[in-house]
């Protein structure tokens, strides 16, 4: 019999005061949970596309599952789904994801419904560095999942004379597939990276972590290459990486996604997913 979900919404704060949307799904009638929090990715929300149906499946499977957009990822409360807040997504920096996340762990980890000693973060793209860089430095975290996770932050900024073009001019700009908006990114992003690369380094974080990591990656993703999800692994100790044979970067899904059904390489994801915060 399938348990049924108990569904909530959260608005915390960040260090600067700004809101962090969170969402939260646990099956009713249980107790002493496991807390397993995602992170989207670049240019992301937690709403995006079927990461809702797969957040679903994992909180059926027995955890206390949340959803959070970073404080500055351009959406707001109002407007989750929407970049209406291009000033926010323009001054972002990794370090600022850091602490959102921080807050967002010890926000839930204090729920008498979570096991606090069993602490999981999921992180898309992007998000997948995230969780790394937090799994090391957070004694909180006990397991980290990612999928089609990033291996490096310092390679994907602009190089050679668009760099020095960034520099001079103080903002670059990336235009958003989806919708079209050009998408301002402004030096402080850089200034912030170098100030605390040593925190920031994925590969650091990755070769000196020692918690049980599972690494999901579809060999057909354009975005994230295979070779970021084999360098994690070569990196990570006894890391577990699982490859999903011809999948995209979202694993089949689209935004909007208007099916209730997971695609099926989002679904052979969750199944991964489910299997290892069972197992550990």
């Amino acid at each position: 019999m399938t348990s049924e979900l108990v569904k909530g919404v959260g608005v915390l704060k960040s260090s600067e005061g700004r809101d962090i949307l969170t969402d939260y799904t646990y099956p009713k009638d249980k107790e002493v949970l496991p807390l397993v929090i995602f992170c989207h990715g670049y240019k992301g929300f937690k709403d995006w596309g079927a990461w809702h149906l797969g957040i679903d499946e994992i909180a059926r499977s027995g955890c206390f599952a949340v959803k959070m957009n970073f404080s500055m990822n351009g959406t707001t409360k109002d407007a989750p789904e929407d970049f209406v807040d291009l000033e926010a997504f323009g001054n972002s920096t990794y370090s600022q994801e850091q602490r959102d996340l921080a807050s967002v762990i010890a926000h839930y980890r204090s729920n008498p419904l979570v096991a606090n000693d069993r602490v999981f973060l999921i992180g898309h793209s992007r998000g997948g560095g995230a969780v790394l860089l937090q799994g090391y430095h957070n004694e909180e975290v006990t397991g980290i999942i990612t999928w089609a996770g990033v291996s490096d932050f310092r390679k994907r900024f602009p190089h050679h004379e668009r760099f020095e073009k960034w520099k001079q001019e103080g903002v670059f700009y990336v235009v958003n597939g989806r919708t079209n908006q050009q998408m301002p990114h402004y030096f402080i992003f850089w200034e912030d990276y170098i100030a605390n690369e040593e925190r920031l380094n994925v590969q650091k974080a990755a070769q000196h972590i020692n918690k049980p990591v599972l690494i999901v990656q579809g060999t057909q993703d354009p975005a994230v290459p295979l070779k970021e999800a084999h360098l994690l692994h070569q990196w990570i100790n006894d890391a577990k990486l699982v490859e999903i044979e011809g999948a995209d970067h979202v694993f089949g899904a689209k935004h909007p996604y208007l099916s209730n059904e997971l695609p099926s390489d989002l679904a052979e994801v969750i199944g991964q997913t489910i299997d290892f915060i069972k197992n550990n």
